[in-house]
């Protein structure tokens, strides 16, 4: 995972770039010393780590304008960040530029029920903003795994989405305006607290784009009531491929839970081990979630336990109460912190037409075999969207290299079966080199013309997304 040489005249410029930003930001929002600055070194792909040129954390629009226009005065690049949970290395530094955090900007700006939107900074991490509407009975409805320390920022940044996307969609689907900060400091309203506002639909091209376009400052996201109750259900099978094609057959059946969730054995045993939830320890497990009213929720149960039989789980089991609901999604919950406890693991993010979910489970599985290194598979099954978790030893000289090959393969595998290459974690630069399997050059330069239109200077964390061979002639002009 190539990044660019840094910039030597930028370099040497430290001391100048420095006392122009320090004189537009509080004292404590700007960091330059090395041991400071290696905080923020990496995210959360931490196999590449660079100390970045400075660090800035602005509380204020107007204060990242501010440091946007001084940063394309002096051509320094500008890496935008949230809370540092890019598992795509899409805030990764380098030596030559200044990370923009945004994670003193949490405040709620305004809440709106009979509208149903709030307004927020985008430091505000996502599991507090529904928890600035849950007591007026609201929600927040995308909910990513790392929803207790993932920014608003990033989730546009990335689309992210989580377990109940399957009913309430993703980000784009729940975000209706933005406040965005283009490289040149000039400040942006796109979309607005209404749906269809007026004017380009531009909110759907700075959603997904990575930090590539401008920093968004503020959002407007959409809020829902919360549904009168929910139920999961759990199923054991003793094939990934036999859980997959339950999957397919629920999504055929009509129905739309708003949750379903899919682990294979290693994860299973991983979290029994680390959170004992009281998993069945088989091949694969399924967690299907419904809401709505009582009478709602037993009509689509009903459906759906009757395919599950169908196909004959080691283990069925439905929750009664709050507490066996509790339990059922206790280890969903704790599968990525459970894996870790195991083994340095690389989190891949790949999406693909549901009915190939049989196909791909058992190729990964081949796969697995051919390379020598485990696999867990742990995902949101009800889209598509998988998280295989190969398994390496980093201290092993060439494992890394061995599992970056695997993951490459199943990514390519996710392309060629009809899916792309991300879901919910962006490309950053675990995918960048990845793109031309998914994309034709024309498709390639089209793409880096709209960055062309926000970011001439391509100073906007210009190292990821776009091959580094397709990008170089826009990154040295």
């Amino acid at each position: 995972m190539q990044m660019p040489q840094p910039n030597a005249g930028v370099l040497s410029r430290k001391d100048q770039i420095v006392a122009r930003l320090a004189a537009v930001l509080p004292p404590d929002a700007l960091m330059s010393d090395i041991a400071e600055t290696r905080a923020y070194e990496c995210d959360a792909l931490t196999a590449y780590r660079c100390p970045p040129l400075a660090v800035v954390l602005p509380s204020t629009t107007e204060q990242v304008s501010a440091v946007l226009k001084i940063c394309h005065d002096m051509g320094v690049p500008v890496v935008p960040r949230g809370s540092g949970t890019s598992l795509a290395g899409g805030a990764l530094p380098t030596a030559d530029c200044v990370i923009l955090g945004v994670a003193r900007m949490t405040q709620v700006i305004e809440t709106n029920y009979p509208d149903r939107y709030i307004r927020v900074q985008t430091g505000r991490t996502n599991l507090s903003v529904t928890g600035a509407v849950e007591a007026d009975g609201f929600f927040y409805a995308p909910d990513p795994s790392s929803q207790l320390a993932c920014a608003i920022a990033g989730n546009i940044a990335m689309n992210s989405g989580g377990a109940h996307c399957l009913k309430y969609g993703v980000t784009t689907n729940n975000l209706l305006g933005v406040t965005l900060v283009t490289m040149d400091g000039t400040v942006m309203d796109i979309g607005g607290a209404h749906m269809d506002a007026g004017g380009l639909d531009l909110l759907g091209v700075i959603c997904g784009s990575e930090g590539q376009l401008g920093v968004v400052t503020e959002a407007t996201l959409r809020i829902l009531p919360k549904p009168e109750g929910a139920r999961p259900v759990l199923m054991g099978y003793d094939s990934s491929e036999v859980a997959g094609q339950v999957v397919t057959d629920i999504i055929k059946a009509g129905i739309l839970p708003v949750a379903i969730e899919f682990m294979d054995r290693p994860c299973i045993e991983a979290t029994e081990a680390f959170a004992k939830a009281g998993y069945p320890i088989c091949e694969a497990l399924l967690i299907v979630e419904v809401e709505g009213s009582p009478a709602e929720i037993d009509a689509q149960l009903a459906l759906i336990m009757q395919i599950a039989r169908s196909h004959n789980p080691v283990e069925l089991r439905e929750a009664k109460d709050a507490d066996e609901a509790g339990r059922i999604w206790l280890g969903r919950k704790s599968a990525f912190g459970a894996m870790g406890q195991i083994n340095d693991y690389m989190c891949l993010d790949g999406t693909i037409p549901v009915s190939a979910l049989p196909h791909v489970l058992r190729r990964i599985g081949e796969m697995s075999k051919e390379y020598g290194l485990g696999v867990g598979n742990v995902f949101h099954a009800g889209d598509g969207n998988m998280h295989p978790l190969i398994r390496f030893d980093a201290n092993k000289p060439g494992d890394l290299e061995l599992c970056e090959a695997f993951g490459a393969d199943i990514l390519r595998l996710c392309v060629e079966v009809g899916g792309c290459l991300t879901g919910e974690h962006g490309v950053g630069i675990e995918k960048r080199d990845l793109m031309h399997v998914q994309f034709a050059t024309a498709d390639l330069e089209a793409q880096m013309a709209v960055k062309d239109v926000f970011d001439p200077g391509w100073l906007l964390n210009a190292a990821k997304v776009f091959p580094l061979d397709s990008s170089a002639p826009r990154r040295a002009a």
